[in-house]
This record gives structure tokens, C-alpha cells and sequence, in this order.
């Protein structure tokens, strides 16, 4: 079984949601129908949901893009709760046997890696979204994009849209977010002035 550490991905995450205005709550993400604010939801409901599945205690429910789902204290709560989430995984036991994350039971090993795709391209989400730079490295986006491609033809709706396709040659993260159903040049749409 091959391991590998989170902190990397959480922490450029954490950096994200660092830098991320007020006044960009509102805005639309590449994750189509979430705001900032409902994607940083998300982020928090998903780093417990996975917190928790690497300690074996599944919880209850997903996490929603519901921006009322926000937590108040999101600027601390949320870096924490990344950095909580990348300890929770270094525990070898977390990689063994069976587990759940948002009702799905799954190996250990798979878990890990949903997590991380979930780390990652909701990573990417909100830095683009928010003006932000990102970058993961590209072991961990080949790691996230061969899960997301093994779903082959039979793509769960409710985790990818329709690949979007990208050149062979292009960046790591890049084709993990094509395989996701995301377009790499994303951009959010102009602000209104006025």
C-alpha cells in the first residue's frame, strides 16, 4: 500500500482560505452553483468528514455548499481543521481496513485519496475563484486525477461533471482538473462597478 502525506496539499489550501477576502464570499467557484462562501463550507464539512473516516468514527451526512453551513470563525477554523485533517491521515492505521466518508464505505487507502482530491481541486476552486495563485505537486494531482479516471464511462454525477478535455502534455493538475470536469483557464466573471 502506497502512503503519501496531506499537509502539503492541506497547507497550500489553508493559504488559500488565508487570503480570501470578505467581499469574495459571494462570488461564483468553478464548482458550479457554489459560492466562495458555500465551497469553504464544503471545505470545513469535508475536513471533519475526513477526519473522522481516517479515525475509523465515520460521520453522519456530506458536506454541503450551503453558505449558511459557515462557520463564523472560517479565517482560524478552517486552516485548522485542514491541518487536523493531514495529522489524522499520518496514523498508519487510518490506512488500513475499511471506512466512510459522506455514507460511502471505502478502504482505507481510497479514502485517503478521495480526500485528498477533495483537498486539491477544492483547493484550486477557491484560489481561482478568490485571484489566488495555486500549485500542488504533480505526484499528488496524478494520484487524484488516476481515482478520478477510474470511474471510467460511469462518472458519479454527484462528484464529477463531463471531462473536459486537456492535451496529454499539459501540467499534472491541469489534467486532474479536466478529469474532474473543470476547465484549467477558468476565470471568474468580471465584478460589477458601481
Amino acid at each position: 500500500m502506497t502512503t503519501f502525506d496531506l499537509g502539503p496539499a492541506t497547507a497550500t489550501t489553508a493559504r488559500v482560505v488565508a487570503g480570501i477576502r470578505d467581499e469574495q464570499l459571494t462570488d461564483p467557484t468553478p464548482c458550479e452553483g457554489a459560492t466562495v462562501a458555500g465551497l469553504l463550507a464544503h471545505v470545513a464539512g469535508l475536513t471533519y468528514a475526513f477526519r473522522m473516516a481516517a479515525a475509523k468514527t465515520p460521520a453522519e451526512g456530506a458536506a454541503s455548499i450551503d453558505p449558511a453551513g459557515l462557520p463564523g470563525d472560517w479565517r482560524t477554523s478552517v486552516p485548522a481543521d485542514l491541518d487536523a485533517l493531514a495529522a489524522a491521515w499520518r496514523d498508519p492505521a487510518a490506512w488500513e481496513g475499511m471506512t466512510a466518508a459522506g455514507g460511502v464505505e471505502m478502504p482505507g487507502a481510497v479514502t485517503a485519496v478521495v480526500a485528498l482530491d477533495e483537498v486539491v481541486v477544492h483547493g484550486w476552486d477557491l484560489a481561482v475563484a478568490t485571484g489566488q495563485p495555486y500549485d500542488v505537486d504533480p505526484a499528488l494531482a496524478d494520484a487524484c486525477r488516476e481515482f478520478a479516471e477510474s470511474f471510467g464511462d460511469d462518472r458519479p454525477q454527484s462528484l464529477y461533471g463531463p471531462v473536459v478535455p486537456v492535451p496529454a502534455d499539459a501540467p499534472a493538475l491541469d489534467r486532474l482538473l479536466g478529469a474532474t470536469g473543470r476547465d484549467p483557464g477558468w476565470t471568474p466573471p468580471a465584478r460589477a462597478v458601481g
